[in-house]
């Protein structure tokens, strides 16, 4: 069994005003058909507004674990539970998941590619789109919105996706590997626009990856899981500053936190 080696349950540096809401995660395991067991024996508390990156190796559990929190899917053995949405707003939703393929419209521009959550909301046109132009502006794709997905980099692609799941205000912001498939420069800027967005909303954000570097710039706090069954190995509250910049991921510190991260992947990954 691997040993849970917590460095601390605390939020850590001083994040953004939280407008965010809380999760839970009590003894919680899955197990599909045939007793394949994803996870195991989890046990996870974030705090409101917290950034938090879920690391592992392939077939861990981490997207089973993302399933779980959005309530796509149902723990076989625990329980999960989230805070009350602050809001009552008919924009709001207390939950966005954002996956690794855009999954965007190929027939509606980005306008409404993105507008479209409200508009299942039953939003009249002119919020929505208003709504939409604010979401888009915000992961700098203003200049896109009348485009169709085939006119779009795979970058683009994925702030479209992104600004579709600002666009309802969510309280729960879910992404798994979104910037898995582009290349490093692109998934860098993306990476530098998650942050900032998250500091403006104080969101509570929970971040599937598998990169070591994007969840040491991202993430307030990393938890590591070991292979399948996944169970916590590590979950650690990064020392880096709250306001990351491109300059982060060449400073010492850095270097100290994701050699940690490593580590803890080296003990999940051991027989």
């Amino acid at each position: 069994m691997v040993e849970s080696e917590t460095t601390s349950t605390a939020r850590g540096p001083a994040g953004p005003a939280s407008g965010g809401i809380a999760v839970d995660l009590h003894g919680v395991s899955r197990v599909f058909d045939g007793g394949v067991v994803a996870v195991e024996s989890i046990d996870l508390h974030v705090e409101p507004g917290q950034f938090l990156a879920l690391l592992g190796p392939s077939g861990c559990g981490k997207s089973t674990i993302l399933r779980l929190i959005a309530g796509l899917d149902r723990p076989s053995r625990g329980e999960v539970s989230r805070s009350p949405s602050s809001s009552s707003a008919a924009e709001h939703a207390p939950i966005a998941y954002v996956f690794q393929d855009a999954h965007l419209l190929p027939w509606r521009d980005v306008a409404d590619n993105v507008a479209l959550p409200l508009e299942l909301r039953g939003i009249g046109r002119a919020r929505r789109r208003q709504a939409a132009a604010r979401a888009i502006e915000r992961v700098g794709l203003g200049d896109a919105a009348g485009r169709y997905p085939a006119q779009l980099s795979g970058g683009m692609k994925m702030r479209a996706s992104l600004a579709r799941a600002l666009v309802t205000s969510p309280d729960l912001l879910l992404l798994d590997e979104p910037f898995a498939a582009l290349d490093e420069i692109t998934r860098h800027e993306l990476d530098d626009e998650l942050q900032r967005l998250w500091r403006e909303r104080g969101m509570t954000v929970v971040f599937v990856t598998h990169s070591l570097v994007e969840a040491a710039f991202l993430a307030q706090r990393a938890v590591v899981l070991s292979r399948r069954p996944g169970r916590i190995v590590l979950d650690r509250v990064l020392a880096l500053p709250v306001e990351r910049s491109a300059a982060l991921r060449t400073d010492p510190g850095f270097a100290r936190e994701m050699r940690a991260l490593h580590e803890a992947l080296e003990r999940g990954t051991a027989p």
